[in-house]
């Protein structure tokens, strides 16, 4: 192991505003608005406030399967929320979700309208609002919540833990990377030992679960995350592999990943999305 200075923690912690790599100017240790900035509103009931991150994507691929399996009411306008100019910090958003963290939901189509935030819940609220992608019966709607609960406390590891030390980190310490590649190793397996044995991680059935797992854990497995494919072996995952696949050749989901993006080549991104025909080349479209 590389020897490195040894920090020795202060006595009373002093945040440094430029020590955080490439999030440093949106990283701070207090929470609330830090300007006032009003979110815009479409025409359909659900208004989504987002970017197309893992957790962002979670949200979108949900609608667009409900749409797909035909409930017109999760028809939705998808707002983009750039993070890396702190826009989760305007009054407006903060309203929605005080933690500044997208995806966040406003619920129009009831009285009072209703603020969902919180990827994990937003997915069992769409669920159980329109019964869909979550099992009804004791057991099996409890093994998918298993599921969708193990990923929002695992994802931390991978992306605030290795994916942050791996791919973001000002500096590379090799202490840290190595600490956080072994737990999301760790993660893999847990995940290849359950895909060994059954076509989708909570069961036999596509589930909120799977929604909630893919856009970490499969945008891995498929070489789009944090470039490290290599660097973590993905392909002595075979199950998950086939399982990331499978998933990523639906086409709600293929929809999903695009809203709410901003880079990456034009085919790609759709950093708004209004309506169906949005998707749609614009020489199609008109």
């Amino acid at each position: 192991m590389q020897q490195q200075d040894e920090y020795i923690p202060p006595k009373v912690w002093v945040w440094d505003q430029q020590n955080g790599g490439a999030f440093a100017s949106i990283n701070r240790p207090v929470a609330g608005a830090t300007h006032e900035k009003t979110l815009p509103t479409g025409q359909h009931p659900l208004q989504l406030y987002s970017l197309a991150t893992p957790n962002g994507v979670k949200v979108t691929i949900m609608l667009e399967e409900l749409l797909e399996a035909g409930f017109s009411g999760a028809d939705y306008d998808a707002w983009l929320v750039s993070i890396r100019d702190g826009d989760q910090f305007g009054s407006g958003f903060v309203a929605i979700n005080p933690n500044s963290k997208i995806p966040a939901l406003v619920d129009r189509s009831v009285q009072p309208e209703l603020r969902v935030f919180e990827s994990g819940n937003i997915l069992l609220y769409l669920a159980e609002k329109f019964g869909a992608f979550l099992p009804t019966t004791l057991a099996e709607r409890t093994e998918v919540l298993n599921w969708l609960f193990w990923q929002m406390g695992s994802a931390p590891f991978l992306g605030g833990g290795f994916g942050h030390f791996y791919a973001y980190a000002p500096q590379k310490f090799e202490y840290a990377i190595n600490r956080y590649a072994m737990e999301s190793k760790r993660q893999l397996d847990v995940l290849e030992r359950q895909l060994a044995v059954q076509p989708y991680v909570a069961g036999q059935a596509y589930s909120i679960a799977d929604i909630a797992i893919w856009p970490w854990y499969g945008a891995l497995v498929l070489g789009r995350l944090y470039n490290a494919a290599e660097f973590l072996d993905v392909q002595s995952y075979p199950n998950l592999q086939r399982w990331a696949k499978t998933i990523d050749a639906r086409p709600a989901v293929q929809r999903g990943v695009k809203v709410n993006r901003n880079w990456g080549e034009p085919h790609e991104q759709l950093p708004e999305r209004h309506s169906a025909a949005d998707f749609l080349p614009l020489s199609a479209a008109e």
